[in-house]
């Protein structure tokens, strides 16, 4: 059984369910990133998050890898996977 801490927040309006991830989940094709994503998105959806996944990972180098919708990168690019750390506050699993 898949289990995933997640930080679900709202930021700038928007509701966000954060999602860490492996290191390798980087290292995975665009379309393999979007196909995971949509599906932790139907199980967020399923479990009642109400937002948007946005899968996050250790890049190497201090630096926190990201899948998100265009318009929240900047947003993303002044977190770090501490910061997320410091936010999960549910549990996704199925």
């Amino acid at each position: 059984m898949p289990r995933f801490k997640v930080a679900h927040i709202k930021e700038q309006g928007n509701n966000m369910i954060i999602v860490p991830l492996e290191s390798g989940f980087g290292m995975k094709s665009q379309t393999d990133q979007g196909e995971i994503t949509g599906e932790l998105q139907l199980h967020a959806q399923a479990a009642g998050l109400a937002g948007t996944v946005v899968p996050v990972w250790d890049a190497g180098s201090g630096r926190m890898g990201f899948f998100a919708p265009h318009n929240w990168q900047a947003f993303f690019k002044s977190i770090s996977l501490q910061w997320v750390s410091v936010n999960i506050n549910k549990e996704l699993y199925w």
